[in-house]
């Protein structure tokens, strides 16, 4: 289905995709249908978007990014009411607060999102954890985890130039540039 939203502009969805929160959202009962919009950009930060009101969307984010430790308890009436059996077939997410000054970020650890992967149904859940904040200030954790990440740069994309001026890529271990030098 065809969805247009103000901050993305129009995206086209697949039902299978919608997540229902039979509740709605803390503060927004009455909007029940959203999907996941992933930007693309290297921040970590997913949206939220309504499929009710294309004005409507949370910039949301993985707790485990910047907190490893992050874990959440769920009573059994809240496990019940998302159809789940173990939090392993879960996603949690943290809805962001992002004002102007980006430095002043922060993540909403008290009442996280928890989506069932294997039926769509979500709810905003507020825990009993009275260590979890509200605002937790993340800024610094996440460009931390962001500078920090690596991968595995073992096999990579390379271009190499082929006699008849042909581009041709192939995927290799990555050699010094006076070997490739040597090929040439």
């Amino acid at each position: 289905m065809k969805i247009t939203t103000t901050r993305f502009g129009d995206l086209e969805v697949e039902k299978k995709d919608c997540i229902n929160f039979t509740e709605g959202l803390l503060g927004f009962d009455a909007l029940k249908k959203f999907f996941v919009v992933d930007p693309g950009d290297q921040t970590l930060i997913l949206w939220l978007q309504s499929c009710d009101d294309p004005t409507v969307a949370f910039p949301i984010i993985e707790p485990r990014i910047f907190i490893p430790d992050y874990s959440i308890k769920l009573l059994p009436a809240e496990m019940n009411s998302l159809e789940l059996e173990s939090l392993i077939d879960a996603n949690v997410f943290a809805i962001l607060t992002i004002p102007q000054n980006v430095a002043e970020m922060s993540a909403n650890l008290k009442a996280p999102i928890i989506i069932n992967n294997k039926n769509k149904l979500a709810r905003q859940i507020v825990l009993q954890d009275n260590k979890l904040e509200v605002k937790h200030k993340m800024y610094l954790e996440l460009k931390r985890y962001i500078v920090n990440y690596s991968s595995n740069d073992q096999k990579r994309t390379s271009i190499k130039i082929v006699a008849t001026d042909k581009i041709e890529t192939t995927s290799e271990t990555p050699t010094s540039t006076n070997e490739r030098n040597k090929e040439l």
